[in-house]
């Protein structure tokens, strides 16, 4: 019981997300108006997209280092949920981008590296599917992973802020602290990060745990 107290802790900081993020009062802004509500939801998910995926790529530097095949469950596994907390945070985004910007994509910079990134990470699985070798896999697959991360970075945080966004801190536009990010917003927007970073790492632990059982019992 001890040890799945951050489990307990994810379910009650997205409870308090859901009830918050729906019913707690947002400020009214200009386009933004209700829609901003969303950014309990989309914004959380980017980052916790970000954090599986830094994960992965740790597990992926000690697999190269050790050869160890957990360390390439681990880094498999937490690419694996990154990819659907990216897709999840696509499709919010989408819906947010329908209401604010009249249509769910249009081709913004942000929205394209945004799928650039992820095409990329699913290159990554169409890797490790391509490769028959065990080992030639995981090594090989842990660079790759490594190389995604790092070219993920600017994709994201670098070349948006470099050319004409709507996203709010991108392109010339002020970030959402200019915009007014009120103390309600605040109130769910910081645990809703954290809250769901840990359902990310949940599910992805459930797969470890299945994928390291599996790799017992072929060994055996």
């Amino acid at each position: 019981m001890k040890k799945d107290w951050w489990k307990w802790l994810c379910v009650v900081l997205l409870t308090y997300t859901v009830i918050g993020g729906l019913l707690f009062p947002v400020p009214k802004l200009p386009i933004l108006n209700e829609t901003i509500r969303s950014l309990h939801f989309h914004v959380p998910m980017w980052f916790g997209m970000i954090l599986l995926f830094l994960g992965s790529v740790i597990h992926a530097i000690k697999h190269l280092r050790t050869g160890e095949i957990k360390y390439d469950i681990y880094s498999f596994q937490l690419a694996n949920m990154g990819i659907a907390f990216g897709v999840l945070g696509i499709l919010t985004g989408m819906i947010w981008a329908n209401f604010t910007w009249g249509e769910p994509w249009s081709n913004d910079p942000k929205q394209n590296a945004s799928a650039i990134s992820l095409l990329i990470y699913l290159a990554y699985f169409v890797l490790r599917g391509s490769i028959q070798d065990e080992q030639q896999r995981n090594r090989i697959s842990a660079v790759f992973n490594i190389f995604a991360f790092f070219l993920m970075i600017p994709l994201l945080f670098i070349l948006p802020r470099m050319s004409d966004s709507l996203h709010p801190g991108n392109g010339g536009n002020p970030g959402f602290n200019a915009y007014d990010l009120d103390s309600n917003l605040r109130k769910v927007f910081y645990l809703a990060v954290i809250g769901w970073t840990l359902l990310g790492y949940w599910f992805a632990t459930i797969a470890i745990r299945l994928s390291l059982t599996k790799q017992k019992l072929e060994d055996a």
